[in-house]
């Protein structure tokens, strides 16, 4: 597998400097996403005004979408090392001419491969989970394979202050061996975990440059850690029950609609997200169609 690329992040200031004239920002929903049309993202990667204006729309928005993009691969990757260095993924092979630029690639008639159909935040059981990610579409089924985004700076906000209060302290497990490596065989699985051990992050992390609040949970996450309180807990089968209960009331916050954008794919287009205030699910309902995506995978920080 190839090592991801180590070139310094270029990430831009936010910047209130006007969008280029020929940019259009739509709206897709009332809680997230916006389509920008007249954005050629090839030749975003080679300019440092029109990056810091994507960037700024994109944590405003925290997902953003593009049709008809023709960026090559060498583009593809040069966009995602201005947001920072990319990283390859230990089960999902990246391409071999251009490190850090995964190949997920469901091809006509395999057997379906599940792991992407639930709601993640990318690479969450990392130390330090992805920063954001640019997916492109390369081949997609006539019908079906959609995906969906989910707010969850939202998803926090609109919990009743009792749990915001209960959670505000709250910390949790996230697994690749409970995800990825569950259908490897032991040796394969015990592998993965010795060299991508379980990270542990709270359950309501801070967004390093706009201050949100966000809930941090999602199918990576495995338990709380530290629940077990005498403030919490009065006899010990509530550990089990109490805790369990609470992370998937958490969990299904990702499930209200209000708080979704779901994107439909063409040959060419393209998704940028951040990966710190969002969820995405891939919806596998194209089998035994194909589907092929290439994703740039961005570095990120310690969650606080």
């Amino acid at each position: 597998m190839s090592s991801p690329t180590s070139s310094p992040p270029r990430t831009a200031a936010p910047t209130t400097a006007p969008l280029p004239a020929d940019w259009q920002v739509v709206r897709l929903s009332g809680s997230l996403g916006a389509e920008l049309r007249g954005v050629d993202l090839g030749a975003v990667s080679r300019d440092d005004d029109a990056f810091a204006s994507l960037y700024r729309l994109l944590l405003e928005h925290k997902v953003l979408f593009f049709r008809d993009q023709a960026m090559t691969r060498a583009e593809h990757v040069a966009l995602g090392q201005r947001l920072g260095p990319l990283e390859d993924h230990p089960v999902a092979p990246s391409d071999e001419e251009h490190p850090g630029l995964v190949r997920i690639y469901k091809d006509a008639g395999a057997a379906p491969d599940r792991y992407e159909n639930s709601f993640h935040s990318d690479g969450s059981w990392r130390a330090e989970p992805s920063k954001a990610s640019i997916l492109k579409c390369v081949e997609c089924p006539p019908v079906g394979g959609d995906t969906i985004w989910v707010d969850m700076v939202r998803a926090l906000a609109d919990l009743p202050a009792s749990v915001r209060d209960t959670i505000a302290d709250l910390r949790a497990k996230h697994s690749i061996e409970a995800t990825f490596g569950a259908v490897l065989p032991p040796e394969r699985r015990h592998a993965l975990a010795a060299t991508h051990p379980d990270a542990e992050h709270p359950v309501v992390r801070t967004h390093p440059e706009t201050g949100e609040q966000i809930l941090y949970v999602n199918s990576f996450t495995t338990h709380l850690v530290n629940f077990h309180t005498p403030e919490r807990v009065q006899h010990g089968t509530d550990f089990a029950q109490g805790a369990s209960d609470l992370l998937q009331h958490l969990k299904s916050r990702a499930l209200v609609p209000e708080y979704q954008i779901r994107w439909r794919w063409e040959p060419g287009s393209v998704a940028i997200w951040d990966n710190r205030s969002t969820q995405h699910y891939a919806v596998m309902d194209y089998w035994p169609a194909a589907r092929r995506m290439e994703r740039a995978g961005v570095q990120g920080d310690r969650p606080f």
